[in-house]
């Protein structure tokens, strides 16, 4: 899978699959070498936070992408998982309100989720 935009996509249905809060597709790539798109989702509690990632890895990896680090699914806060041109980032919502990505990339696209 080398299209990044769908490798967001997927990364966001699998968080809505798992009750994801407020999931958002951030595309970063006229402001940012980070990667192409953020996706950005909480949960309200660790245990969903880790469902929500374990969802993501699996459904990600089905469709053929492959994620290249892990960081934070122990503490499970904010766990973000590096995908090469897509970076998710699923917080617990209070860690969420706290460093407040979308205000930070303010200046990103947002993408329109599929129905």
């Amino acid at each position: 899978m080398t299209d990044t935009l769908r490798v967001a996509r997927v990364a966001a249905q699998a968080a809505r699959d798992k009750r994801g809060q407020e999931v958002v597709i951030l595309d970063i790539r006229k402001i940012s070498l980070i990667a192409d798109y953020f996706v950005i989702t909480h949960g309200t509690s660790t245990t969903q936070v880790q469902a929500i990632a374990r969802e993501i890895e699996e459904k990600v990896a089905e469709a053929g992408g492959r994620l290249l680090r892990r960081e934070g699914y122990a503490s499970a806060r904010w766990v973000l998982l590096d995908f090469g041109g897509v970076v998710v980032h699923v917080f617990l919502e209070e860690d969420r309100r706290f460093y407040d990505l979308e205000r930070l990339w303010a200046d990103a696209e947002l993408v329109e989720l599929e129905a």
